[in-house]
């Protein structure tokens, strides 16, 4: 169930909720990227289902081409957060990059099973029809937000409960000069670390709010890391409450983005 109205949510920091504030700082660029290969083939793929219409899942990129990654984002020059979040933001402790790559997220939508699986949604064995595919999204969709964002926990580091907001952003459009204006409506986690590279905690961790004051709350919603992993969750109004739970040994490495509907 989608949170009710809040006085006050727990959001995720401005910083990794505004592309156009980062691109400001300068990292606006297309960086050297690791080659986005070997992939999984879409046929070979499914969407599993974590909370229906709300939590998402796939298989996604392979052991070997996270591990190319892995060690390309360590070259990165990932800053720590601050110790203390502005008012209204959650707690998180982590370092991290941002970058504005249209081209990269360019190539993880369409080099990858993602356009495919997204684009012609089959959700627990039915294939959905556009009404319902619009209605899953929040719209027509475009493909990825290019506000791309690495996230690295070291041992000890988490973050706190917290919404993600839905942001207004513009898209690249192939067949016009000017961007078209879109917005996100899912936040797309892809992990690149479990317990089998040696990250112990970390899982990302949903809660759920009861149908009326008078039910108890359901039982967290666990999202176990597994390399190559991606997780989809709506953002935005239905926004569920979650986190991401401390980790206690070697490190969890994230890529952040956003898919992004015609506004």
């Amino acid at each position: 169930m989608a949170p009710k109205a809040k006085a006050r949510r727990p959001k995720a920091d401005s910083a990794a909720a505004t592309p156009s504030d980062q691109a400001r700082k300068g990292n606006s660029t297309s960086l050297n990227w690791p080659s986005m290969e070997p992939v999984m083939v879409a046929g070979d793929l499914a969407l599993d289902t974590l909370l229906a219409d709300q939590i998402l899942t796939v298989k996604l990129w392979t052991v070997a081409l996270c591990k190319s990654y892995r060690t390309f984002l360590a070259t990165l020059p990932l800053v720590t957060t601050p110790g203390r979040p502005k008012r209204g933001e959650a707690t998180r402790v982590n370092d991290r990059f941002h970058v504005d790559d249209e081209d990269f997220a360019a190539k993880l939508w369409s080099q990858t099973a993602l356009q495919a699986l997204i684009t012609n949604p089959v959700i627990n064995g039915v294939q959905l029809g556009d009404a319902d595919k619009r209605n899953l999204w929040g719209g027509d969709v475009l493909g990825l937000n290019s506000n791309i964002r690495i996230y690295r926990y070291s041992k000890g580091q988490f973050f706190d409960q917290h919404y993600d907001d839905s942001n207004n952003v513009s898209f690249p459009s192939s067949s016009s000069p000017n961007a078209q204006p879109a917005k996100t409506t899912w936040t797309l986690l892809l992990y690149l670390s479990s317990p089998a590279t040696g990250c112990q905690g970390g899982a990302t961790i949903f809660h759920p709010e009861p149908s009326s004051k008078r039910q108890a709350a359901p039982d967290p919603i666990v999202a176990e890391l597994e390399v190559g992993l991606a997780l989809l969750h709506r953002h935005g109004k239905e926004c569920l409450l979650h986190e991401g739970q401390e980790v206690t040994d070697g490190e969890k490495w994230v890529i952040r983005t956003d898919l992004c509907v015609k506004r």
